[in-house]
Formats: structure tokens, sequence, C-alpha cells
């Protein structure tokens, strides 16, 4: 994983699930634009894919949207924009069973743009596929917790959008 910029010895926070269905159905998920669209940011906001080229090397950009009055209270309260362009690109792909995306954050302020890697596994059992994904530390503890926070909220999007594929 891209360690550099992270803070040394400090472990990806780690996050399993399993889920009924298809390792078909979870891949399109991470690497469709439909897919992706489906259950991609944390609770209250969206996203819209601009691009998603599936190779190593290719691209992945999307608009980060709040779209809950919540959020989007909290946003504007903080004067902070409703949208924020996000952009990455694939850095390994083994179909339906691993990929590693590698995410520029470049949209905090006051921060110094830096990598950040996330690793995907997916191990078929039986009717379900058990869902492993690392992700990086970052450079601060604020901006890690934030991250964990949010991708364990957007996690409980995924069974939905499973369901919706039936």
């Amino acid at each position: 994983m891209n360690r550099e910029k992270a803070a040394p010895n400090r472990q990806p926070i780690r996050f399993e699930r399993t889920y009924e269905g298809p390792v078909d159905d979870l891949w399109d998920l991470w690497t469709t634009k439909d897919g992706f669209e489906s259950w991609w940011g944390p609770e209250g906001f969206r996203v819209e894919v601009l691009k998603l080229e599936l190779r190593v090397g290719g691209e992945l950009v999307y608009d980060m949207i709040a779209a809950g009055r919540e959020e989007i209270a909290y946003m504007e309260s903080q004067g902070m924009p409703l949208s924020h362009a996000t952009r990455g690109h694939f850095v390994e792909l083994e179909p339906k069973r691993r990929l590693r995306l590698r995410h520029s954050i470049d949209f905090l302020p006051g921060v110094e743009p830096y990598d950040n890697d996330m690793l995907v596994e997916l191990i078929p059992e039986g009717a379900n596929v058990r869902m492993v994904v690392a992700i990086d530390p970052h450079p601060d503890d604020h901006w890690t917790r934030s991250s964990a926070q949010g991708f364990e909220s957007q996690l409980t999007k995924v069974p939905a959008a499973l369901a919706a594929r039936r």
C-alpha cells in the first residue's frame, strides 16, 4: 500500500463484511458507474461518477454531493461546498477477486494533497461473498477517524444496492 505519506507503524483500517449473492454483483458495485453510484458515499451523501476506466492506471472521477437535509445544513454552516470533485485511479485489478484504488486526497482545506490506498478483496464462500477492505491511514488521526466513520456509514448501503440488482 502507499505508505510514503502515512504515519509510520500505523496499520490499515480494516472492514470485513459477508454478503449474500454472487461475487459478480459485488464486483459490479465497485467497478461500474451504476454500481458505484448505488452505494458510495456516507449516509446523507451521494456520488455522480464522471469517469470510470476499469484498467490498471484507469481513472475514477466522481463528485461527492451532500444530499441529506442535515448534511446540507452542516456543510453550509461550515462554509463548505455541497459538492466536491474526487479522483483516483486503479492500481491493481484481479477481476472478481481483488482491486486496489488510489484516491488523490486534494480537497481538504489547508491540507497538502496526498494519496490514499484502498485494497478490496472478494472471497466467495458458497452462496455468499466475504468482502475485506483495508484503507491506509491518513497522515492525520482526525481524517483517519473521519474516513473510517464515512466508510462504515456507506457500507450500510451495500445490502440494498445488492438487493436492487436481483
